[in-house]
């Protein structure tokens, strides 16, 4: 991706790297400072990541968990600042440990620079993982 990138377009690709399971590749289209952050975060779940190297720690093991199939009813929205859009869309796969499906809403906050994602606010519904006793990352809670 080079810095002449929309930012829909980007977010379009880091749909396709998460769905080819290649997380460093997702990393990549980070900021070396970019700020992850998740205002519905439960009780003793991450709230902010602070820079690449927390991002990559966090996902590293994602495909491990959580095997995404799609994200269908994507809808990505301009705003006025044109670095910044609104994203709507559902994941769907399976939970690996236990083959349930996984079938999330989100909405994420998403603002690019020179190419690169500088923020991400991700307003996802951590009730869905939580009622189906496994956390985001997966593991047995």
């Amino acid at each position: 991706m080079s810095a002449h990138t929309s930012p829909a377009d980007l977010y379009r690709n880091s749909l396709r790297l998460l769905l080819d399971k290649n997380i460093p590749a997702w990393v990549g289209l980070w900021a070396e400072d970019g700020i992850m952050e998740f205002p519905f975060a439960p009780q003793g779940w991450p709230e902010r990541l602070e820079g690449k190297e927390a991002i990559a720690a966090y996902m590293r093991d994602y495909p491990d968990h959580i095997d995404l199939h799609d994200f269908p009813d994507l809808r990505i929205h301009q705003t006025t600042d044109p670095e910044t859009v609104v994203v709507e869309m559902r994941g769907v796969g399976r939970l690996v440990e236990t083959g349930s499906p996984f079938d999330m809403t989100y909405i994420a906050v998403v603002t690019v620079q020179d190419g690169l994602i500088t923020t991400y606010r991700d307003y996802w519904n951590p009730l869905v993982v939580l009622e189906s006793g496994t956390d985001f990352t997966g593991s047995a809670r």
